[in-house]
């Protein structure tokens, strides 16, 4: 059988140039968040199947890849379902480990515990551009803050990131599950089937509001119902203020509270921000995941043309593994697709003044090595960039190659030195 040199579909090898930047984009949001109060964490690649699929992380269930069980354990002349020749599957996001981590360990923990976790996950998807089968996910979650103030300081530690990373002009999408919901039951649709309602309604933005409409009349829903529905986002559109319209519209399916705290939500976060971006109320905003219960959010760039990220409230997840219900709330940066647009940018790390290149000759004398060496190491501890290599034949082009790579002074040593 022959090698193949490529990676599998869906993955790649990443050269320097990008590992330069991704490096520096780690170190800016983990210096960010730290900021914040948020603490490092890490949980395993692979979980137990059962909480993988679990149904609470919507179609990402489907892409799971999953792990045989191994040695005796593993039957496959007696085995008639999967879960005879599975049992551990690769993680698809962040946000299950963190729950089952929480579950684990909260006795050990702060409250509220303020957690980031930068980690590869796996999802057997279909590859295109931003999306990968392998990838770097960063979320940052507040764990036991039921108020309001967690939405807050998630949102303004991420824009704070994305504006140190040079971002401006982008948009934080926000809505509420128990608005959407509101306005579905206020429109006569019924409960179970909300969830069909709302896959059509997250079209909105490529199918547009007749295009929503035709789709929900040719699901079988009452056309009646579907004019109400959708004369709500008429409504919101022409109002000054879309959640005070709705408030007040919903009145009997939508407690005020949850409009209210959504209102403080959005200007406690434009009073503060340090970022330029625009934080909108988006009606038709649904996120996928099953488990958010209140908030939910995503940052859209327009020079991605999609989701660079997004989060919500679950507030109902961490019962599943404890029986005792825990407020929680999440918010994770694309990763790949803000390296993606830096590296179409052109982005470039800013550059270390002190990075020096020690070019020493071949045939140097190996008695004479070590003082080279030692005065590396002296630059070094005095926090200079210090590398040292052999001299090859065109040092003209090793000096371009190394100029490129930020070194702006060198040092040659020769042989007759």
């Amino acid at each position: 059988m022959a090698l193949i040199k490529k990676p599998i579909n869906g993955m790649k090898d990443i050269l320097p140039d990008e590992m330069q930047v991704r490096d520096y984009v780690i170190h800016v949001i983990k210096e960010t968040y730290k900021s914040f109060g948020f603490t490092s964490i890490e949980t395993p690649c692979m979980e137990n199947i059962s909480n993988l699929s679990s149904k609470q992380g919507g179609e990402n269930e489907k892409l799971i890849f999953k792990v045989l069980k191994r040695g005796e354990k593993l039957n496959l002349d007696t085995a008639q379902a999967e879960a005879d020749v599975v049992d551990f599957g690769m993680r698809y996001d962040l946000t299950v480990p963190l729950v089952r981590y929480y579950s684990n360990n909260s006795n050990s923990l702060p409250s509220p515990f303020k957690a980031l976790q930068m980690g590869n996950v796996w999802r057997a998807d279909r590859p295109q551009r931003g999306r990968f089968r392998q990838f770097m996910q960063c979320d940052i979650d507040i764990l036991g803050e039921p108020s309001n103030l967690a939405e807050i300081e998630l949102i303004l530690a991420t824009t704070t990131t994305l504006g140190k990373l040079g971002f401006k002009n982008f948009q934080i999408r926000i809505n509420e599950r128990r608005i959407l919901k509101a306005m579905a039951a206020y429109s006569g649709f019924d409960e179970q089937s909300f969830d069909t309602v709302f896959i059509i309604l997250d079209k909105m933005d490529k199918i547009g509001i007749n295009g929503v409409a035709d789709e929900l009349v040719e699901s079988g829903f009452d056309k009646s119902g579907v004019d109400k529905y959708l004369a709500l986002f008429k409504g919101i559109e022409e109002a000054d203020n879309g959640i005070k319209y709705l408030s007040d519209k919903l009145e009997g399916f939508l407690d005020s509270e949850i409009s209210d705290n959504l209102q403080e939500i959005i200007n406690s976060v434009e009073a503060t921000k340090s970022a330029q971006f625009d934080l909108i109320f988006d009606p038709t905003l649904v996120r996928g995941m099953s488990y958010y219960t209140g908030t939910i959010f995503e940052i859209a760039m327009p020079e991605f043309g999609g989701s660079c990220g997004g989060g919500g409230r679950y507030d109902m997840m961490v019962g599943k593994f404890t029986g005792k219900d825990v407020p929680a709330c999440g918010f994770s940066i694309g990763f790949e697709r803000i390296i993606l647009l830096l590296m179409e940018q052109g982005f470039k790390v800013p550059e270390n003044s002190c990075k020096i290149a020690y070019l020493v000759e071949k045939g140097y004398p190996g008695d004479k090595l070590k003082d080279i060496i030692s005065m590396a190491q002296e630059e070094r501890s005095a926090g200079r960039q210090v590398l040292v290599v052999r001299m090859n034949k065109n040092k003209k082009f090793q000096k371009e190659q190394l100029s490129n790579e930020g070194y702006k002074e060198f040092k040659e040593f020769f042989n007759r030195d």
